[in-house]
């Protein structure tokens, strides 16, 4: 069982990551400005309270773990505020929440080009596509980003779901979606059998 971190354990996509990850044994450090608020007291699970761009405090919080989750807000957290502290701290992989704007919508065009992409996401999806990007020229690290499809929601634990790798994943309906809950499942299938090694992949339906 790996002893992990997952920064942003308290949201939504970081939460179910967390609840997958002790429903199969591992052990969690929940990081987040208000981790302790919200989980201190769960079973196998220590809560720092970090605000992630405070360099010194996240590298101590990260130190000695066998993998680190990133489930921050790219708008607001550069890809080098969790690069280089997790480098510091000697982790050796860093598994990456992405987003669906920087997949392929169609050959040569992205999902973020498209013209119906929603303006308020723009700035949100332009910043994930330029941590993935820091991430492709990245030496150190054995890093995954893993997008979710169009609609990242709220549904069921299902286990039943497709993987892609640059391109949207759409269904037999026309929908491109996925919980978060399954989404959970396939990142911590890629932590227990690594598979996408220094690459993108994609989860839907």
């Amino acid at each position: 069982m790996s002893h992990i971190a997952i920064i942003g354990a308290t949201g939504r996509a970081g939460g179910r990551l967390l609840e997958e990850a002790l429903r199969r044994g591992h052990t969690v450090t929940a990081i987040a400005r208000k981790a302790s608020d919200k989980l201190s007291g769960r079973a196998n699970v220590k809560a720092i309270d970090v605000d992630v761009l405070d360099a010194p405090a996240l590298e101590k919080a990260l130190a000695g773990h066998d993998a680190v989750f990133s489930a921050a807000h790219f708008s607001t957290v550069p890809a080098a505020a969790i690069i280089e502290p997790a480098k510091r701290a000697g982790v050796k992989r860093l598994l990456v929440v992405g987003g669906a704007g920087s997949l392929f919508a169609a050959p040569g065009l992205k999902v973020i080009e498209t013209p119906n992409f929603p303006e308020a996401y723009k700035a949100e999806a332009s910043a994930g596509g330029a941590f993935l990007d820091t991430l492709r020229s990245e030496k150190e690290l054995d890093w995954t980003f893993l997008s979710p499809s169009a609609e990242f929601v709220e549904g069921e634990r299902t286990g039943k779901f497709r993987l892609g790798t640059d391109d949207l994943l759409v269904s037999a309906e026309g929908r491109s979606w996925i919980s978060f809950e399954d989404y959970a499942i396939a990142f911590i299938d890629e932590l227990e059998k690594p598979a996408h090694s220094r690459q993108r992949y994609t989860v839907g339906y």
